[in-house]
């Protein structure tokens, strides 16, 4: 890669947050749920929970991916970040729990993704100290990679001329004053390439900026189109989150710690809704449901011109009544959990079940309205209570957007590798497939280099 610009964010923030569209700046305008992007040197790993765990066999095998190539690339990925996490009281217990209500087999520690109940990776050491993707810039040779910090991507240039096809040329970033700067490929070169790693909202978002995307948007926003793709920013996903809040008689150990995970069911520390919670001066633990896949999808719009600015996306949650059925499914089983005799020691006798969940209804843990039925239906309970667990995927698929070596369609020497590109949410959570396929299409590219012809750069 010739030139390589990396699309960072301005600091401060590290992240922006993505509110309904009746706010400005924003995302979502059906969903009513607060989003966030990371908008900092390690993207996502920056700033969330620190969950690690790959993505499962039959995954990959859909992916059509080597299955050599891929356990090699996430071991390259887990001797910088990944981690062994500690057991506490809390994990434990409901770990334990998740054991007496039968989610079984219990799989012990394992970065893998299985059914049943395990402890999974974390990117936090031993010492407590958060590792990134950012990490793996130590593998890189210092001569050969120059990392802008604080550059903002505002679109991508393309050069028509004498050619069957548009061919990516040059970059347009801005730096954290404003000012413009331009990166370009090496014109001599047929293995100069543009590799867009935005995330599965910056990257459609940049394509249809910069001319690839579906015509009649483009064109209202007065965008020459370079190529049509209909299916840019089509097929967006979030899966779903819901959780259960329990007030507890004794200390309960705060985040960082690790995941307890079934098919659809993980623990993790929501400490912004639990603060909420806690202001009163209770303690508390949290048990979450994240619903596999999922099968709603929805769509991501322009507002603006402004790389800056935030896009519209629709996630659609629990638009498929698959994913509302996973949801209740997932909620029985925190229930039993809650009621297992593991967690007994972190509840209050006086405080049933049905406690909780009025608890949970009265949080503001999105902006849409309350039905008085969610204190009694797990559906209205799913509908009203969701959130995000911040695994946007999709908007740039392989086989709609990109094909399988990750090169956007009909254009050259242009490639997207992040989440976008997925048609499902691997694993648990993403952010060891993400990194992961970094490394696999990193060989891929270098395997496809060693075949061209003798004197071609």
């Amino acid at each position: 890669m010739a030139s390589v610009t990396q699309r960072k964010a301005t600091s401060p923030p590290l992240s922006q947050t993505i509110l309904p569209r009746h706010l400005p700046n924003s995302l979502s305008p059906e969903d009513g749920v607060f989003n966030a992007r990371a908008r900092v040197l390690g993207g996502g790993s920056v700033l969330n929970a620190g969950f690690y765990t790959r993505a499962g066999e039959n995954y990959t095998k859909e992916a059509c991916w080597s299955e050599d190539l891929v356990k090699h690339s996430y071991e390259w990925v887990e001797k910088k970040v990944a981690f062994e996490p500690p057991m506490l009281q809390w994990q434990s217990a409901v770990r334990d729990g998740l054991i007496e209500v039968g989610v079984l087999p219990y799989n012990g520690f394992t970065y893998d993704h299985i059914y049943g109940t395990k402890v999974g990776g974390t990117i936090f050491d031993s010492d407590g100290h958060r590792h990134t993707a950012a990490d793996l810039l130590e593998y890189a040779d210092p001569q050969k990679i120059t990392v802008y910090l604080h550059a903002t991507v505002q679109k991508i240039l393309f050069t028509t001329n004498e050619r069957p096809r548009p061919k990516a040329d040059c970059v347009i970033f801005e730096d954290a004053s404003g000012g413009t700067h331009r990166a370009c490929l090496i014109k001599s070169s047929v293995k100069s390439e543009i590799i867009l790693s935005a995330g599965a909202i910056g990257s459609p978002q940049l394509l249809m900026l910069s001319g690839i995307g579906p015509a009649n948007q483009l064109q209202t926003h007065g965008i020459d189109v370079v190529v049509e793709q209909p299916l840019v920013g089509q097929g967006m996903s979030d899966n779903p989150m819901n959780a259960l809040f329990i007030p507890s008689p004794q200390p309960v150990e705060s985040g960082r710690q690790p995941s307890m995970v079934t098919p659809e069911a993980m623990v993790s520390a929501l400490e912004t809704v639990q603060s909420y919670i806690n202001a009163n001066g209770t303690v508390s633990g949290v048990i979450l449901e994240k619903i596999m896949g999922p099968m709603s999808t929805g769509h991501l719009d322009l507002l603006t011109t402004n790389a800056n600015d935030n896009p519209s996306v629709t996630f659609n949650y629990f638009q498929d009544p698959q994913d509302l059925k996973r949801c209740v499914q997932g909620m029985q089983t925190i229930i039993d959990v809650v009621n297992s005799k593991a967690l007994s020691k972190f509840r209050y006798s006086d405080m049933p079940v049905q406690g909780l969940i009025n608890l949970m209804v009265n949080v503001p843990t999105n902006l849409k309205p309350r039905h008085v039925s969610a204190s009694i239906s797990l559906e209205q309970f799913c509908t009203d209570t969701v959130m995000t667990i911040w695994h946007y995927h999709g908007g740039c698929q392989v086989g709609r957007v990109v094909d399988n070596d990750y090169k956007v369609v009909g254009v050259d020497a242009l490639r997207v590798v992040d989440g976008s590109t997925f048609l499902n949410s691997p694993g648990t959570n993403p952010q060891a497939t993400v990194m992961m396929l970094g490394r696999y299409v990193g060989l891929r590219i270098l395997q496809e280099r060693k075949r061209l012809p003798a004197g071609k750069k």
